[in-house]
C-alpha cells in the first residue's frame, strides 16, 4: 500500500514538472501550468475514447497519444504508462460521481412521490454515465488496475450506505439488514439496466431508461411507496382521501 501511494505521488510530481517545463523556461509559471493542465486534460480525453473503444487491456499508450494528436514522447512527459493514465482518469471520475450521488441520494424533497423521486435519481446517474461512458468501461472491466478497483469498491460501499440511509428515511422501522438488502437489490437492478442503456442510443436508449425506472418503481413501490405517499400528503390527510 505504501509503495502505491509513493508511486502515485511520484507520478503526480512528474506531471507537475512536465506542466511547468513543456513550454520552456521563459514562459510565466502560471501560464506554463495552465498549458500543462490543458495537455493533461487532452490526454485523459483521448484515453477515455481509447478505453471505451478498445477496452483497458487492449489499449496502448501509442493509441492514446495518436488519439490525442501528440507524440508518445509528449505523453510520457506526463504519464509513465497506461496504468497511470487510467488511475488519474478514474480518480477524477470518482470525484465527479461522489458529487453526483451526494446531490441526489438525499431526502431533499420529502413531498415528492416515488415516481418523481426515482426520476430525479435515475436521470442524474444515467446522465453522468452517458456523459462519461469510460466510467462504466473502466470500473466494471475485467483487468482494471488494483488501485482503481480499490477506489471503486470504496465508492460502491459509500453509495450503498447513502442509498440505505435514504431508504431508512422512508421506512425507519425497517431493520438495517432489510434496508441493506433493498439497497443492494436497487443497485443491482440499476447496474444491469445501465449496461443496456449504454449499449443503445437515441429513442432505444430512452426506452431502456423508461424500462429501468419501471423496474425500480415496481420493486420499491410495495416497500416505500406508501411511506413516500404519506409524506407527500398534507397534515391530517389519510391514504383513503
Amino acid at each position: 500500500m505504501g509503495k502505491t501511494v509513493v508511486d502515485k505521488q511520484q507520478a503526480s510530481d512528474g506531471r507537475a514538472q512536465a506542466a511547468a517545463s513543456e513550454d520552456g523556461p521563459d514562459e510565466k509559471p502560471r501560464r506554463r501550468q495552465a498549458r500543462g493542465e490543458r495537455r493533461i486534460a487532452q490526454l485523459l480525453d483521448a484515453a477515455a475514447t481509447v478505453f471505451c473503444t478498445s477496452g483497458y487491456t487492449a489499449a496502448s499508450t501509442n493509441a492514446i497519444a495518436r488519439e490525442a494528436g501528440v507524440s508518445p514522447g509528449t505523453l510520457y512527459q506526463f504519464f509513465p504508462n497506461k496504468e497511470a493514465i487510467a488511475i488519474e482518469l478514474g480518480d477524477r471520475l470518482i470525484h465527479k460521481m461522489r458529487d453526483t450521488y451526494g446531490e441526489v441520494l438525499t431526502p431533499a424533497d420529502t413531498a415528492a412521490p416515488l415516481r418523481e423521486l426515482l426520476d430525479g435519481i435515475v436521470d442524474r446517474f444515467i446522465d453522468f454515465n452517458c456523459q462519461h461512458p469510460v466510467f462504466f468501461a473502466l470500473m466494471h472491466g475485467p483487468d482494471v488496475p488494483g488501485q482503481m478497483a480499490e477506489a471503486h469498491d470504496a465508492l460502491h460501499a459509500a453509495l450503498l450506505a447513502r442509498l440505505q440511509d435514504l431508504i431508512g428515511f422512508y421506512v425507519p422501522a425497517a431493520p438495517k439488514a432489510e434496508t441493506a438488502r433493498i439497497a443492494e437489490m436497487c443497485f443491482g437492478l440499476f447496474k444491469a439496466g445501465l449496461e443496456l442503456v449504454l449499449a443503445h442510443e437515441g429513442t432505444e436508449r430512452d426506452g431502456y431508461v423508461t424500462e429501468l425506472k419501471n423496474a425500480l418503481f415496481r420493486y420499491l413501490d410495495p416497500v416505500i411507496g406508501d411511506a413516500v405517499g404519506a409524506l407527500a400528503q398534507p397534515p391530517g390527510a389519510t391514504s383513503a382521501e
